[in-house]
């Protein structure tokens, strides 16, 4: 009969070996305990087997890869470990409901023509600016959310952050974003000589 426990504590402490040491012991005892439970409470939830099966699967590959990221002070293992669940299931049926494309291109796509690889490149440049002059603390947030492959709630259990604040200012980075933009497509108004 496997080893059953529901000592936090315990499970606290694998989850802390595995972000640290990334102990497979640990990870294993883990997955024998949690995976389960995961996989029923996702089928209970309304996902079909294979769904939820792959759903636990994701949610258990997050769990080795983001452990280090766990703070026993902030929630117990399981509510960690569950977080990650319901999260990816709603991922998961965000990507379900997608509607698919109709025409997809055959072979290789055509070249673009070169001024729309300029404008392209000129964009970018432009954006690289426009993120260079956001306040750092919007700047940070807005890094961790579009090129660190971090949720909200995960910002917020990483810095301590309310997630209310997080998302305030992740919002207030993309409209400065996006007036920078906007200020520099806008033809300019040629400026009358003074008398």
């Amino acid at each position: 009969m496997p080893f059953q426990t529901t000592d936090d504590a315990y499970w606290s402490r694998q989850l802390v070996a595995v972000g640290q040491e990334r102990d497979k012991h640990a990870f294993e005892a883990l997955f024998r305990q949690f995976a389960p439970r995961i996989k029923g409470f996702l089928m209970r939830t309304g996902l079909s087997p294979a769904m939820a099966e792959d759903c636990m699967q994701d949610v258990m590959v997050t769990l080795w890869r983001k452990a280090h990221m766990y703070d026993p002070a902030r929630a117990t293992v399981t509510t960690w470990v569950f977080t990650i669940a319901r999260n990816r299931k709603i991922d998961m049926i965000r990507k379900a409901r997608r509607p698919e494309p109709e025409d997809l291109p055959w072979g290789p796509e055509p070249e673009p023509e070169q001024a729309d690889a300029l404008a392209l490149q000129e964009d970018t440049r432009r954006l690289a600016e426009a993120v260079a002059q956001l306040p750092d603390k919007q700047r940070k947030l807005l890094e961790r959310a579009y090129f660190g492959d971090v949720t909200h709630s995960e910002i917020a259990a990483e810095t301590g952050l309310p997630l209310g604040t997080i998302k305030s200012r992740i919002r207030l980075a993309i409209d400065r974003l996006r007036h920078a933009m906007e200020a520099e497509t806008r033809p300019k108004t040629p400026r009358l000589p003074q008398d």
